[in-house]
């Protein structure tokens, strides 16, 4: 059972880990490697040097997620849809400049697995690792769920400000890169997310009551 447990927790931190990796490896991946200014959008990074490296952080993403089991059925099923965005993010590349019609078709699919992956994290931290058993939560767990929603929070205003910026303010903050940056923090906040779930933050510790009852055996 411990074994188990242990399992469960290093897929959680495995998927965590790559979220917050993502954005920073290939961003400052391509600085180094290339120079030249920032790109238009985290995806955009499909066309630079470190495509292989966005690519596989994805794919590596979706295989943890495949191989994640939650505590239900909804779980799992919100498990694979994200597993299967994640992997359609990083197969079907974002339009580039000059598009052929297949590529314009590639990138419209592009933005349909982005949306859905992004949908379902906020999902699972909205309401699936808010979840709490018939016991009283403990003061972690309380806090753990306020992280939750904040990230969700974030990840769903993200792709609102994503979509009201590239519709009404696109040329006006072209050079501040709002998609790249918003797309960014939408991803740090799924990788921290579930590094919360994880355990390697705000892990569950003994209540003082219970440190009270141990030193009284």
């Amino acid at each position: 059972m411990t074994q188990f447990v242990r399992s469960y927790l290093f897929l959680r931190r495995a998927i965590g880990v790559l979220g917050i990796a993502l954005p920073i490896v290939v961003i400052a991946g391509k600085q180094l490697l290339e120079g030249g200014d920032l790109l238009g959008s985290l995806s955009s990074y499909y066309y630079s040097d470190l495509r292989n490296v966005f690519v596989g952080i994805l794919c590596a993403i979706g295989v943890f997620l495949i191989s994640y089991r939650g505590y239900g059925v909804l779980d799992d099923v919100a498990g694979n849809i994200a597993a299967v965005a994640a992997i359609g993010v990083a197969l079907f590349p974002t339009t580039p400049a000059s598009p052929t019609p297949g590529q314009h078709a590639i990138g419209i699919a592009h933005l349909v697995f982005a949306t859905i992956f992004f949908l379902t994290l906020a999902f699972f931290c909205l309401f699936l690792f808010t979840k709490i058993d018939g016991a009283a939560p403990s003061r972690r767990k309380t806090s753990r769920n306020v992280v939750y929603r904040v990230c969700g929070i974030v990840m769903l205003a993200s792709l609102v400000l994503i979509v009201v910026i590239g519709q009404f303010f696109a040329d006006a903050t072209a050079a501040w890169h709002p998609t790249l940056w918003l797309e960014s923090l939408a991803v740090v906040a799924f990788g921290a997310a579930w590094l919360v779930k994880g355990e390697t933050l705000l892990p569950d510790r003994p209540e003082p009551s219970e440190l009270v009852q141990s030193s009284r055996a």
